[in-house]
């Protein structure tokens, strides 16, 4: 979760679009990031892969007036509302898209090429049919906030004991450079969204950088197998809360035009 998935910029950047609050340009760049290209395939009215700003384009004319993201995980289907087959195909990807307003969805397909350090990213977004139903156990922005806050201090508490919180210059170097990286960008979310979603997104990542720093650090002081255990038991409801809240502050535009709020 160090990273920012490709469907949080598309729901995002193009949430902006589709409110009128960001150009056609500007909305790609953002949703592009440090790939080489995005396209769109499977689009109604389309019979061969288009761009992301043609691909936007038509699916405001087919009635979308907002995207929401689904980070699914094996045994939590945490923003998705089917079929089956779209499901299937999110989990795979970890990720996906649904729109609101038409009855679709968007699941990436990354191509690599290219020595280390020198990677082509190239992005096939598939367009499918999707359900139109309540999305699978996405808490609202204040629910979000206290099981995070909740979550994290039971998790410290538990990590600490096993001497696997992520201590150490490693993990204090891989802290700084998510400060930092956060300070350069603080455009966080999308012109439009409420700072609550901001806020809510920052703790969601800080709290997948500890996740991700308990697994990569090692087995620290939890030498047996039940505290091996208790880590993983410690780290399973954290990361779970934290992909929750990361859904509930993506989709938060579109949940608000929902209420009424704009």
């Amino acid at each position: 979760m160090l990273t920012e998935p490709r469907s949080g910029r598309l729901a995002a950047w193009g949430n902006a679009l589709l409110a009128g609050l960001v150009s056609p340009d500007d909305a790609v760049l953002s949703i592009v990031g440090e790939d080489v290209v995005h396209r769109v395939e499977g689009l109604p009215g389309e019979t061969a892969p288009v761009g992301l700003t043609l691909a936007l384009g038509r699916l405001r004319s087919l009635g979308v007036t907002g995207l929401r993201v689904a980070l699914p995980a094996p045994g939590h289907p945490l923003g998705l509302s089917g079929p089956p087959e779209f499901n299937a195909r999110a989990l795979e990807a970890e990720e996906a898209v649904v729109c609101h307003g038409a009855a679709l969805g968007l699941v990436p397909e990354v191509y690599e090429a290219g020595p280390e350090g020198d990677v082509h990213v190239e992005v096939v977004w598939h367009c499918l049919a999707v359900r139109e139903a309540p999305p699978a156990d996405v808490p609202s922005l204040g629910e979000a906030e206290r099981e995070l806050a909740e979550a994290l201090r039971d998790a410290t508490e538990v990590l600490t004991r096993l001497d696997v919180a992520g201590s150490g210059p490693v993990a204090e170097a891989a802290i700084d450079a998510y400060r930092a990286r956060a300070e350069r960008g603080r455009e966080v979310l999308a012109p439009g969204y409420p700072p609550r979603a901001v806020r809510v997104l920052e703790l969601a990542q800080r709290v997948g950088l500890l996740v991700s720093l308990a697994y990569e650090n090692g087995p620290g002081g939890a030498v047996s197998s039940g505290e091996m255990a208790a880590r993983g038991e410690a780290l399973r409801p954290v990361e779970r809360t934290a992909r929750r809240a990361q859904v509930a502050a993506y989709n938060a535009y579109v949940e608000e035009r929902e209420r009424g709020v704009r």
